[in-house]
């Protein structure tokens, strides 16, 4: 077990109960894989997902890489056999030792095990078996956890257990797409009840007036404990009950109640555990009511307003995620008063105080008031994911702050992937081969990536090659998947399946679904786009994305392209992968040569998974946005203009048209251009510089670095 502070023994102790009763379900040899399903550490341990899958791997497949569920499962007579293989007895001893090792580690200097950083974020996409994220903000909390645990920086994190997550992704005959929820079911996951003397942790947490119950679990990840809030118990109304359901619901009211349980409920739920952290770092506006709670308390205690915020600030961070509205959300005045009533009072400073913590212009009694202006009031750092992120946020929020644009004190932390996780084996293996040992543990300095000028062009070349077609086998395979469970009825339920190729130029495209991502980009001009996809030199193209479930414009782009599937050239060119996961983001980023990325800019604040696509070989086609407005160098990939043009139509032609010259006059013909021996030297240039001007800078490590360094 991990060494936590003292008050997070009941941590350890809930753990060890959930451990000890898997283990006994378990034939001896096998007890030691109790505790490595109960830590995702195991999700990016080399071999592990190995060890899983030679226990039952059709089951492993079926029950969506959940190990718990798969130990308690598993037939007694796969368990039996697993048992006496004496080689898969030693990996999983081996395996155990190692994440034995790994929590025994001290912490990392100049920080203190007993005072954490509590990391605060309305999802966390940890794995796919675990689905409590929607996109990116989700899958980048995870990437931090695992990170802080690979660098021994002490961290707890709070978040909420919804029982439904996010929604199941079907597209139906026309392509429009159909949502439905089901629910995890904790006695099969890796999440355990948190418990003290045999009963379960809770708080109560304000919702609508009433105090509701919380019940804490503990999911563990590495070395960092992701603590969940829960309010699906009896004793609830069912309004109360509803709050944590669904990820992300629709309705403003409940909606708040999820803010109010997180950001409340984190606080009351490190008081009850008795943990006193370093500081809070805000993840999104949504945590924004846990320095207001921090606040209320230190004016309980007799400090007066101005006073007790002027402490709290001093021991919060924040970090603001888009400039998307959607993203910072506002309520109108009555409705967030309504759903927060009284918290003005225990303040000191009434409910017209409150709404003027969330607005722009204090005492507007008509302007509504938002989380993202809360959190930057009351967090003494404030920064932004990407460079140009920083920059555009600063004229974003220039108002809030008064004075010149340069002046507002917003900087910024670009974000980084973790590379254990998002690294395939393709390519893991190469450079575990060619650089220096554990280097992966050193990804941040520049010299680790000096290696790969020296790997062999063919080896390069031949590790993306077998990328792409264990890409291209998986995406038949589910591809027939699909074509089975829709009883082999629905036409388009056939795209890919033929007309995949393990040799084909593979394009990837893979977001949330929103206009701003500006997917419709892609077959602007079809007539183009069919001659580039079915010509002498075939493109293949992967498509994934969810469009939340309200926002039917962007369910519309989906459709809209399912509408050219009459065009042979698209439809057996084109493949869209349905119920985009953490899973699916995976295998795509491993495996695609080139990931197009076409946001409206400014509007892209960041966009992790080209980052991931680089740890992969792969290239990066992008409007200069985000984090490749500072990535990009003109040879590590090709750029789109990033300029900002208010002519919305204008601009989606120009960059449309930009598109496809850049398909048919550089990268197909570099992907194409061989030598004799078969391999595009042009093209294994790229990858190269790719690895060792991106691979460095967009590294989870040195992201979690500059946190530690510049902002805890």
């Amino acid at each position: 077990m991990t060494t936590l502070p003292q008050p997070l023994d009941v941590v350890e102790d809930s753990l060890a109960t959930a451990i000890d009763d898997l283990a006994r379900r378990l034939p001896e040899p096998l007890r030691p894989l109790a505790q490595v399903a109960y830590n995702y550490r195991w999700s990016w341990t080399p071999g592990a997902i190995d060890v899983f899958m030679a226990v039952d791997p059709g089951r492993w497949h079926a029950v969506h890489a959940n190990p718990v569920r798969l130990l308690v499962e598993a037939s007694p007579t796969r368990l039996e056999a697993a048992a006496d293989d004496q080689e898969l007895v030693a990996r999983i001893a081996a395996l155990a030792e190692e994440l034995d090792d790994d929590l025994a580690r001290p912490s990392m200097d100049d920080f203190d095990p007993s005072s954490p950083v509590t990391f605060l974020c309305a999802e966390f996409g940890v794995h796919e078996s675990m689905p409590l994220y929607s996109g990116g903000l989700g899958v980048l909390a995870g990437d931090i956890l695992k990170e802080a645990s690979d660098l021994a920086l002490p961290m707890v994190a709070v978040g909420l257990f919804y029982r439904n997550g996010y929604f199941q992704q079907r597209l139906d005959a026309s392509g429009w797409q159909v949502e439905s929820w089901q629910a995890t079911d904790p006695a099969l996951s890796p999440i355990v009840p948190l418990r003290r003397d045999g009963e379960q942790v809770t708080v109560t947490v304000p919702i609508r007036g009433t105090e509701a119950t919380a019940r804490a679990w503990v999911i563990q990840v590495g070395r960092v404990p992701l603590l969940l809030l829960d309010t699906d118990l009896p004793e609830n109304s069912p309004a109360a009950r509803w709050t944590t359901a669904r990820l992300y619901d629709g309705n403003d009211d409940v909606r708040l109640a999820q803010y109010a349980t997180l950001g409340i409920g984190a606080v009351r739920l490190l008081d009850r555990l008795g943990v006193e952290p370093s500081l809070l770092h805000l993840n999104e506006g949504h945590a924004a009511l846990a320095a207001v709670e921090l606040i209320a308390q230190r004016v309980a205690d007799g400090a007066d307003f101005d006073t007790a915020r002027d402490a709290v600030r001093d021991r919060c961070v924040f970090t603001t995620h888009t400039p998307v509205a959607a993203g910072n959300e506002t309520y109108p005045p009555d409705v967030l008063v309504a759903a927060l009533p009284g918290l003005g009072d225990r303040l000191g400073i009434g409910s017209n105080g409150l709404l003027n913590l969330g607005r722009i212009q204090p005492g507007d009694p008509h302007e509504p008031a938002g989380m993202t202006p809360m959190a930057m009031r009351l967090a003494r750092n404030t920064n932004g994911v990407a460079k140009r992120h920083g920059e555009v946020a600063r004229g974003m929020w220039q108002p809030l702050f008064g004075g010149e644009v340069e002046d507002v004190p917003i900087g910024h932390v670009t974000n980084g992937v973790h590379l254990p996780t998002w690294m395939g084996n393709e390519f893991r293996g190469l450079l575990d081969t060619h650089l220096a040992e554990d280097w992966w543990r050193r990804a941040d300095d520049p010299a680790t990536w000096e290696p790969v000028a020296d790997i062999p062009a063919a080896d390069l070349w031949a590790a993306r090659t077998t990328a792409r077609a264990s890409l291209v086998r998986w995406a038949r395979e589910v591809a027939a998947r699909d074509r089975l469970r829709r009883g082999d009825t629905l036409e388009w339920a056939e795209l890919g399946i033929t007309g995949l190729s393990e040799d084909a130029l593979t394009l990837g495209f893979a977001r949330r679904v929103a206009g701003y991502k500006r997917l419709y980009l892609l077959t602007r001009d079809v007539d183009r786009m069919a001659r580039l996809m079915g010509g002498d030199q075939p493109v293949q193209l992967l498509i994934a994305g969810k469009a939340h479930p309200k926002d039917d414009g962007a369910k519309a782009m989906v459709r809209d392209l399912f509408a050219n599937r009459g065009r042979p050239e698209l439809a057996e060119r084109v493949f869209f992968l349905e119920d985009y996961d953490i899973e699916i983001g995976r295998r795509l980023t491993a495996g695609c040569d080139v990931w197009v990325n076409v946001p409206r800019p400014p509007m892209e604040a960041s966009g992790t998974s080209g980052m991931k696509v680089v740890l992969n070989g792969g290239l990066n086609l992008s409007v200069l946005d985000g984090w490749w407005a500072e990535g990009y160098d003109g040879t590590n990939g090709w750029g789109i203009d990033g300029a900002v043009d208010d002519d919305h139509g204008r601009q989606d032609h120009e960059h449309a048209m930009m598109l496809y010259d850049l398909l048919e006059q550089q990268v197909v013909p570099t992907f194409h251009d061989r030598d004799d021996d078969g391999i595009p030297q042009g093209w294994v240039a790229m990858m190269r510089s790719s690895l060792q001007t991106l691979g460095p800078q967009f590294c989870a490590s040195r992201m979690m670095h500059d946190y530690a360094g510049q902002v805890y």
